[in-house]
């Protein structure tokens, strides 16, 4: 880390942002197996909320992967490193307001923890969401065919087959998606930020 540098702070605080848009920044982070359902909640949510006339914006693979973490494999050391990097930009984009929602694996409790500690230091909020579904459920879905790679031996460090996926211990939200839809899902979040007046 670069020891020569001097953070400056700007003029404009978390507090004016929020007052302005009428609602508070928070990373919503849905955490679950590969195929449990993160990606299409995290859109439909991201729908729900616009039609809310809320500022959001969805962070997820597809737009992480191929760009700022374009750099990373999917190695132990890259994983922590690709979820350290998250949780740096959806920090930044709660500050500025926005109701932040990431859709990763991010299999490691720790790193899951690091991610809310960075938010906590900045006084910000941070609702881990455990999208859940058991593996016999999300091998049936498996939409990219990734399970079925995985246990021919195809794809290494696999979370859920080859690598492990570590539960949240105490989510603040915890949706069993093979028990509910999408629709569902969205409306236990959207009630979550609505009790704690995000929304």
């Amino acid at each position: 880390m670069a020891t020569n540098i001097t953070l400056h702070e700007g003029s404009v605080s978390a507090a004016e942002r929020f007052e302005l848009l009428k609602q508070k920044g928070v990373t919503i982070w849905l955490t679950g197996l590969s195929g449990s359902g993160k990606s299409t909640i995290a859109c439909a949510l991201e729908q729900h909320l616009l039609h809310e006339q809320k500022f959001s914006y969805r962070l997820d693979g597809d737009n992480i992967r191929f760009g700022l973490n374009k750099d990373l494999g999917f190695d132990e050391k890259s994983r922590v490193e690709n979820i350290r990097r998250i949780g740096e930009v959806s920090k930044l984009f709660a500050d500025a307001g926005c109701i932040t929602i990431t859709a990763f694996i991010s299999p490691y409790r720790a790193d899951r923890e690091v991610a809310r500690e960075l938010h906590r230091k900045a006084n910000l909020s941070f609702v881990e969401v455990f999208v859940d579904a058991p593996l016999t459920v999300v091998e049936q879905r498996d939409p990219k065919g990734l399970y079925k790679k995985a246990r021919a031996g195809e794809i290494k460090d696999f979370t859920g087959i080859s690598a492990p996926y570590e539960a949240p211990a105490h989510p603040e939200i915890h949706i069993k998606t093979d028990q509910c839809d999408v629709k569902q899902a969205v409306e236990i979040i959207a009630r979550y930020l609505g009790v704690h007046n995000y929304i």
